[in-house]
């Protein structure tokens, strides 16, 4: 048992959205190297078995290949490619979405001392690590039962549980703990994340989003920057612009209205800033974007 089999299950079971018949459990298969796309990444674990990825939030960026898995504790905006994908050597990866309700199950049900003592600060929302021979095993097992429907119902919420564990007690943990925490630092920064994306096209000032958040404003700033990489101004430029792209694959013609949509009143200052953010104006990728709508599916980041 190992990446050899991993690569083997999802070879058989991946599909084009990276969806499986388990729910949360993702199969990923890339066959050619991608230009940089942007994407929400979600709260899951993304296990590389074959090709490597680099993923950039923020300023910050991140390379992760085969045998290294990614965490995201906060559903933030993204922008990421495969590297070196062919279809006689196919990027591969496994994911699995995070929820918040087994980790916070885990964490009452852990012994005292069993998890490393809780960091002062908000860990990053995205983070990078060797998988250990444990957590490879447990996503070989948990693929094997889209082979044994019969058997996934009882074992699949089970080895889910396992790779959940695994994570808490490996190098990331802090950044996984943060998911079951209601009082957490991350906690209050993913409740100033929700706003800002449920409010992206209105105008707001930070110190309501840090009152929504339950924060002070300098502490706001202060762990909003360290999880996201970004600024709650930024943060709020990154959203408009990917439900920008969104919008442009249903209405092409719109660019303007579209740019309005999202909170731009300039269109010129809407067309740098998407050019700035995607490479093209946004005229030139509406056109693109109608032959291949984005689908808002899950992914692997």
């Amino acid at each position: 048992m190992g990446l050899d089999e991993l690569r083997t299950l999802i070879t058989r079971h991946a599909r084009p959205d990276a969806t499986t018949a388990l729910d949360g459990v993702l199969a990923s298969k890339v066959v050619r190297s991608t230009p940089n796309t942007a994407s929400m990444s979600g709260t899951l674990l993304a296990l590389i078995a074959q090709g490597a990825k680099h993923l950039a939030l923020g300023d910050r960026i991140h390379t992760y290949g085969a045998g290294q898995y990614l965490v995201a504790s906060v559903d933030l905006p993204v922008t990421g490619h495969f590297v070196g994908a062919s279809p006689e050597r196919p990027a591969l990866g496994f994911g699995l979405v995070l929820r918040p309700a087994t980790v916070a199950e885990l964490l009452l049900q852990a012994a005292p001392g069993e998890l490393d003592p809780p960091p002062s600060g908000a860990p990053p929302a995205i983070a990078v690590s060797d998988a250990p021979t444990e957590l490879v095993d447990a996503a070989v097992r948990l693929l094997r039962l889209l082979d044994r429907p019969r058997d996934a119902a009882v074992l699949a919420p089970l080895i889910e549980r396992e790779i959940v564990w695994r994570l808490l007690t490996g190098e990331q943990g802090a950044t996984v703990r943060q998911l079951g925490l209601a009082d957490s630092s991350l906690a209050h920064v993913a409740r100033a994340v929700r706003w800002i994306r449920e409010h992206h096209a209105e105008s707001f000032r930070v110190e309501d989003v840090a009152r929504i958040a339950g924060m002070s404003v300098s502490a706001l700033h202060r762990n909003f920057q360290a999880v996201t990489a970004m600024s709650p101004i930024r943060f709020q430029k990154q959203i408009r612009l990917q439900e920008a792209r969104l919008l442009l694959t249903t209405h092409p013609h719109d660019v303007t209205g579209v740019g309005q949509r999202v909170g731009y009143e300039s269109p010129s200052q809407f067309s740098r800033e998407y050019r700035r953010q995607f490479g093209v104006p946004p005229s030139r990728d509406a056109a693109r974007l109608r032959g291949t709508p984005l689908a808002a599916v899950p992914s692997l980041p």
